[in-house]
């Protein structure tokens, strides 16, 4: 048997007698006990000469430091600033830092020509409101076009991401039926196109 039951191996650690063992494993228990009683427990003692010689190799080997306890072993660090060599060198640094920090000019993007169209029959006035003025409800309006209930207007607009809401009679936010939407985070929805 070479696994011993989990109550066997406590009483081999003298966690349980055997008296504390089920009848079923009272066998195992004699079986494992007679096995440790035949273990020879006599310390192990080494000759004086494997000793000596087992600690010479110690030694050798601690006197010849290797390439990584230098690297990691602490020591002192001695810095001398020279003042006719520190300026230069700040200087030196201040422009790297400034030659590195400085980027190509961008070009300008154009910027797209939008029309906003609401159909709105039985509004009296509407607007647009988004992120490009700054949600403002009466700095772009909309105009009536030819067809009835048709508002409309044309802006210019920066290129890039922009969300918006038409403002209808100056208390209404509706928003672009013909645009995707998301969520403002107050509870409506504004429309978004991307530039």
């Amino acid at each position: 048997m070479t696994d011993f039951h989990p109550h066997v191996k406590r009483l081999i650690d003298g966690e349980l007698a055997l008296a504390d063992l089920p009848p079923e494993l009272r066998a195992e228990g004699e079986e494992a006990l007679r096995l440790l009683a035949a273990v020879d427990r006599r310390p192990v003692v080494l000759s004086a000469a494997v000793d000596a010689r087992v600690m010479a190799i110690v030694r050798r080997r601690a006197a010849v430091p290797s390439l990584w306890r230098r690297l990691v072993q602490p020591r002192d660090v001695r810095l001398r600033l020279r003042p006719w060599i520190l300026a230069p060198a700040l200087a030196a640094a201040a422009a790297l830092i400034l030659l590195l920090g400085r980027t190509a000019p961008q070009p300008a993007a154009a910027p797209v020509t939008v029309r906003f169209v609401l159909f709105a029959p039985q509004a009296q006035q509407v607007a647009v409101a988004g992120t490009f003025n700054q949600w403002d409800a009466a700095a772009t309006p909309l105009v009536r076009t030819r067809t009835p209930g048709m508002w409309a207007a044309t802006l210019q607009l920066p290129a890039g991401q922009h969300q918006y809401a038409f403002v209808v009679d100056g208390a209404r936010w509706v928003p672009d039926p013909s645009a995707p939407a998301v969520d403002d985070g107050f509870g409506r929805r504004n429309s978004v196109m991307a530039l």
